[in-house]
């Protein structure tokens, strides 16, 4: 490639087999390639088992096979105060966040990039993720750092060559998800390697060039920080417990008790011992402390077809440009990674937040998660969800719930006041 060893491409690389080829691809391509491992997670005061010293050699060894430099960084602090202290406070107020979505936000798509540019003189960075962009490679060198707009919305009128974040190949794969929160100074530095490859090619590839090391780990799953330890008891060491109870949705009664409501998320089983059948959770009240229980895993108290989201972070159009004139948009909806797209219509509130209103009533919505939204093969932003609609179970009773809780809003209050 005429120019290209001319090209600095900073490689996040983790020890695994994605980071590992995504790097390899990078030098084929004739770049200079350097890697940097991440430690976002301080080991010292913990008790239980962390890999990350072990990701830290398995990435040093892949930058060596390659014959790339190798680089560490510490983002621990950086990590606390905008990740992890953020979780706490989710799950103190009965939410369940996704610390992986702030982490990219956060972290892998700002201070690495900022580090990536500043201190190692990278023209672009590159990750194993699996995701496209609407620019091609060369097109990411031409770049140049474009201010964000202050105020609520951008300039409808400003012309601007906005970057679209796109869905990978292999949906299977796919983490646009999980990149829905990078700004547009990140997509316009960063070059997605993985994005038109299924899994099973990354992995030849990864056979082919000695990488064999990387092959033998196991996929990361969950949240990387706490390792193969319990979460409950993980949970345990940074938040006091707050007892509660378990109560019947259908019938108020109490049937058991808890350590606290941030244990439990909606749709998860309650720990109910001496019970014959299985309880699953519906709801919570911060107040009084107490679980809301239900005899199914099915139960209509699962299910929601209404939510509402905090400002929502556009990708490419803030907000987008039919949102704007017709003050609803159809799209498509995702608050799991790996959950088939539900189509949905949204309703653009004056300061940013939108009404989601979903063609078919989904199980086990929470707040404190990311909706994140879609429209074709785009990844136009998500928002956390803040509110949710009344139940199914609800709307079967006829009437509103008779106290607050972490979830509903009832149905007379709900008013869907689009932007003027």
């Amino acid at each position: 490639m005429l120019g290209a060893a001319r090209r600095r491409v900073v490689c996040a690389v983790s020890g695994g087999v994605d980071s590992a080829v995504a790097a390899l691809l990078l030098r084929q391509r004739g770049y200079e390639v350097h890697g940097v491992f991440m430690k976002n997670w301080d080991t010292v005061d913990e008790q239980g088992v962390c890999s990350s010293d072990k990701d830290c050699e398995d990435a040093q060894r892949v930058c060596q096979i390659l014959g790339i430099q190798f680089h560490q960084v510490s983002f621990v602090k950086e990590y606390w105060n905008d990740v992890f202290s953020y979780l706490l406070n989710e799950y103190e107020l009965g939410r369940t966040p996704n610390p992986d979505i702030l982490c990219n936000k956060y972290i892998k798509f700002s201070c690495f990039l900022h580090h990536a540019v500043d201190e190692l003189g990278a023209d672009a960075i590159a990750t194993g993720h699996y995701a496209r962009t609407s620019l091609e490679d060369s097109e990411v060198f031409q770049q140049k750092y474009v201010e964000k707009p202050q105020g609520l919305f951008r300039n409808r009128f400003e012309v601007r060559n906005t970057i679209k974040l796109l869905q990978a190949a292999d949906h299977r794969k796919d983490q646009t998800f999980f990149l829905s929160q990078i700004s547009q100074e990140a997509l316009r530095r960063t070059i997605f390697l993985l994005g038109d490859l299924t899994k099973d090619f990354v992995k030849k590839i990864a056979a082919e060039h000695c990488l064999h090391h990387v092959l033998q780990r196991k996929e990361s799953m969950g949240i990387c920080f706490i390792g193969k330890r319990n979460f409950r008891s993980f949970l345990l060491n940074y938040l006091e417990p707050r007892p509660g109870n378990f109560v019947s949705i259908e019938d108020g009664q109490v049937i058991g008790t808890h350590e606290g409501l941030f244990l439990y998320t909606f749709g998860q089983r309650a720990n109910l011992g001496g019970l014959k059948d299985a309880w699953f959770v519906v709801d919570k009240n911060i107040a009084s402390g107490d679980v809301f229980v239900a005899p199914s895993t099915d139960h209509p108290a699962l299910y929601r077809d209404i939510l509402r989201t905090n400002r929502v972070h556009w990708i490419a159009e803030e907000p987008p440009a039919e949102l704007i004139r017709d003050k609803m948009m159809e799209c498509s909806f995702r608050f799991q990674n790996q959950m088939a797209l539900v189509p949905c219509t949204l309703t653009l509130n004056q300061d940013g937040t939108v009404w989601v209103t979903l063609a078919k009533p989904l199980r086990a919505l929470m707040p404190g998660q990311f909706a994140v939204f879609y429209k074709g093969e785009e990844c136009l932003g998500s928002g956390k969800i803040v509110r949710l609609g009344p139940s199914m179970y609800t709307l079967q009773q006829g009437k509103p719930e008779e106290e607050k809780r972490v979830s509903d809003v009832p149905a007379d209050e709900i008013k869907i006041e689009p932007c003027t």
